[in-house]
């Protein structure tokens, strides 16, 4: 049988959960403290204290309450923070009264509804933006990154007691810039490179790729809202971003085929920046 959580690295970034479309997906990115979707309630998830949901279909949202029941064994912890597409909040908080009342505890959360271009400060050093995604129901994908104060280059080569001398002054020293770090956009169309063109440049992206090949045609693909490889190829020089974490894989192609497939189809320029969220032997857990 192989491992239930596929662990990589993008970069700084651990990636660690499962995916698989249609059937689950849940991504804890350590660095960041932060889950992405909950598809599987994984005990060790549980004590994460941010949860971002992209949309309210089963494989991405239906463990949310098996999720806060675990949580719940866990005394120490106070409720999670669920950042969700506005839309979609009331029933989710309808579902969970439900459950909680079969639990007879409360599956408290603290809800963050959210809408394209809203944003949240997770902590001193990391901030998250939703961007809308493309899907037949309310879905949004989420940026995350820090802001940071730089020197303006007109005030660069100043010497130390120059830039404090105009400080007090008053002058506009500063400017602030953001580093864009890791994107996250699953189950959506490939036009959010558009409608979002920001995570291209994010330094890692994680983004969906359900389907590889003619197994499934680019019309079919589109009709479902899901990102074909034909599509990424047919985009490659659009990636700026240092490495692309491909995912969400249709359970049509066996874990040891995606990584031929992407091998052999795509470009190598960004070939070698590819991250295959997918087990490395093996079938797909469960």
């Amino acid at each position: 049988m192989s491992a239930l959580i596929t662990e990589t690295r993008a970069g700084r970034y651990g990636i660690r959960g499962i995916s698989l479309g249609g059937v689950y997906t849940s991504i804890h990115v350590p660095e960041l403290g932060v889950l992405l979707d909950a598809g599987m309630p994984i005990r060790q998830f549980a004590a994460l204290d941010h949860i971002f949901l992209s949309h309210g279909h089963g494989d991405h949202a239906g463990a949310i309450s098996a999720l806060l029941g675990i949580r719940g064994l866990l005394h120490d912890k106070k409720p999670p923070h669920i950042y969700l597409p506005e839309q979609i909040l009331e029933k989710l908080q309808e579902a969970l009264a439900a459950m909680s009342h079969l639990q007879r505890y409360e599956l408290g959360f603290v809800p963050h509804p959210m809408k394209p271009g809203d944003e949240a400060q997770l902590r001193n050093d990391l901030h998250v933006r939703a961007f809308k995604t493309h899907h037949p129901v309310p879905s949004l994908g989420y940026l995350f990154f820090d802001r940071v104060s730089k020197l303006r280059d007109e005030f660069r080569g100043l010497p130390g007691h120059e830039i404090g001398k105009r400080k007090k002054e008053g002058a506009d020293l500063f400017h602030t810039e953001e580093r864009l770090e890791l994107a996250y956009a699953t189950d959506t169309l490939i036009r959010v490179l558009d409608t979002a063109p920001e995570i291209r440049k994010a330094r890692v992206l994680i983004l969906e790729c359900t389907f590889l090949d003619e197994r499934k045609s680019l019309e079919a693909s589109r009709a479902g809202c899901h990102i074909h490889l034909d599509e990424i190829i047919e985009r490659v020089d659009d990636f700026e971003n240092e490495q692309l974490v491909l995912m969400h894989f249709s359970q049509i192609y066996k874990p040891r085929e995606v990584r031929s497939i992407l091998k052999d189809r795509v470009p190598r320029r960004l070939h070698d920046r590819i991250v295959v969220f997918a087990p490395e032997r093996g079938p797909w857990p469960g």
